[in-house]
Formats: C-alpha cells, sequence, structure tokens
C-alpha cells in the first residue's frame, strides 16, 4: 500500500494553544522543507519538458486536470500563460472536478469520479500529440487516476504532480513528479506544503516549457499581452532599452505594433 504521507499527523500539536508568533514560525520553518522536495524532481522534470516541447512544436496541447487545491493551481497556471507569453488560449488547458464551479465553492463527490476527467477532457479532442498532467498531492484522487489512465492508453503524454512517494496516480503516469514534503502543519491540509510545491513545480514546468518555445527573449517576456496600462508601462520601458527610443516613442511603436518583439523588430529595421 502507498505511503500516505501527507495524511500523517504533524509534528506540532495543540496548536490553539500556541502563540500567534510560534504559529507563524512553525508553518514558516515547514515551508522551508518545500525547495529542497522539489530540487529533487529535477532531473524527471528536465526530460518531462524535453518531451512536452517536442509535441507542442508539432502542435500538441498541454493539459491539467486536477480535484480541489490540486485543480485551482492547474488552471491558475495556465490561465497565466496566454496573457505573459501571448500564446493562444487553448494552448494549455486546466480542467478542475466539477467544473469551474468548483473553482470558488467544492464539488461533492466529484473528485471521485474515474470517467470524470476524460469526460472532461473530450470536447478538446485530445490526440497523440498532447500531453495530460495529473496534479494530485495525495496522488490518489480518482478522477486524476482515472484521466491519466485513458490518456495514457490513448497515446498521450503523462505525467503526475503528486507529494506521496509511490502513489497510484504516479503509477499511471509516463513521468512522476513526486515533491515529498513532509506532514502538513495542520494534519492533512494539502493546501499548505504539498500545495505550495505543486505551485512551484507547476511554475518550474510551463516557464522552461514557454522559454524553449521562443516565448522569451534575453530575459524578457516579449510576447505578452498589453491587456492593462502596468503592462503598456513594462512593454514601454524593454522597448526602450533595446532600442535606444525614448519613452514615448517606445510607448507609441509598441502600441502601433501590438508587442514588444514585434516593436523592437520594426524600431531597429
Amino acid at each position: 500500500m502507498e505511503k500516505r504521507i501527507t495524511e500523517q499527523n504533524s509534528e506540532y500539536d495543540n496548536l490553539q494553544e500556541m502563540s500567534v508568533h510560534d504559529l507563524l514560525v512553525g508553518i514558516n520553518r515547514e515551508d522551508a522543507r518545500v525547495h529542497e522536495a522539489v530540487r529533487k524532481v529535477i532531473p524527471v522534470m528536465e526530460q518531462l519538458v524535453e518531451r512536452i516541447v517536442e509535441r507542442m512544436r508539432r502542435g500538441g496541447r498541454l493539459f491539467y486536470i486536477g480535484a480541489g487545491t490540486s485543480g485551482r493551481l492547474g488552471v491558475t497556471d495556465a490561465s497565466e500563460l496566454p496573457p505573459t507569453f501571448g500564446v493562444p488560449f487553448d494552448l494549455v488547458i486546466g480542467l478542475i472536478a466539477g467544473g469551474d464551479g468548483a473553482l470558488r465553492r467544492a464539488v461533492e463527490h466529484a473528485e471521485d469520479d474515474t470517467e470524470g476527467a476524460w469526460r472532461d477532457l473530450a470536447p478538446y479532442r485530445p490526440t497523440a500529440d498532447d500531453t495530460l498532467v495529473g496534479i494530485a498531492a495525495s496522488g490518489t484522487t480518482p478522477y486524476v487516476i482515472g484521466g491519466l489512465r485513458r490518456a495514457r492508453q490513448e497515446g498521450l503524454l503523462t505525467a503526475a504532480v503528486v507529494c506521496n512517494p509511490g502513489s497510484p496516480a504516479a503509477a499511471a503516469a509516463e513521468y512522476a513528479l513526486e515533491a515529498v514534503v513532509g506532514p502538513e502543519f495542520v494534519t492533512g491540509s494539502t493546501r499548505m506544503k504539498a500545495g505550495t510545491a505543486q505551485k512551484l513545480m507547476l511554475n518550474m514546468l510551463s516557464t522552461t516549457v514557454m522559454i524553449r518555445l521562443g516565448r522569451v527573449e534575453g530575459n524578457r517576456m516579449v510576447h505578452m499581452q498589453l491587456t492593462n496600462d502596468k503592462l503598456v508601462a513594462r512593454g514601454t520601458r524593454m522597448v526602450a532599452q533595446s532600442t535606444g527610443l525614448s519613452e514615448a516613442e517606445a510607448r507609441e511603436t509598441l502600441l502601433r505594433w501590438g508587442s514588444v518583439k514585434k516593436a523592437i523588430e520594426h524600431a531597429t529595421k
């Protein structure tokens, strides 16, 4: 039977009797363990990224599936990529058990449906060039396990982002990113260390994929969407620094061409 470390008793007790200072120090001490756990997944993640990039260059997409906190993290990561890197909204897609309504309010038993993930994926007509990443702190969520098993049968590249060793979700996937962060400060509350580890892993995975796909130049988000004043100001600085234009000229050029990359290309012809 798999080790359910995420469900083991906290190393702290009588939390209600602790001072605010001691509570905060304890949580911070536990959070410090996360980075080392995540560092250990880098060798596996490196292989996974290479294979995802191969598929996406052929037109493949990246799907995230999860329930509860894990599902919300996947949806968040997917939704942040179009504005950050200027990719189509349907290139990376996050699905949560129970549908979008579950982002704000838990949907009872949605995570227990082993057929649910593939049913949610079906409208997107997944192909063998696509990748499915299942996110589950425990690694035992039926929605995620069922989705990974079916996706693998259908020829998709599969990966699991989990925080228990030897879990069913990891066994169902070709690549297992297992960041074992230990028991939570509040027993079983995987929105804490496990959630932080999952967020870090998704950041690493998607950002590296986007860089390898050419969506960053130097260290700049040259394809970002100009959807608010802050981003226009950021883009203006990038154009000015790269071209020597004044701020006013850089802003005018940026708004004319609609992206940092195009603005720089036209200003430096």
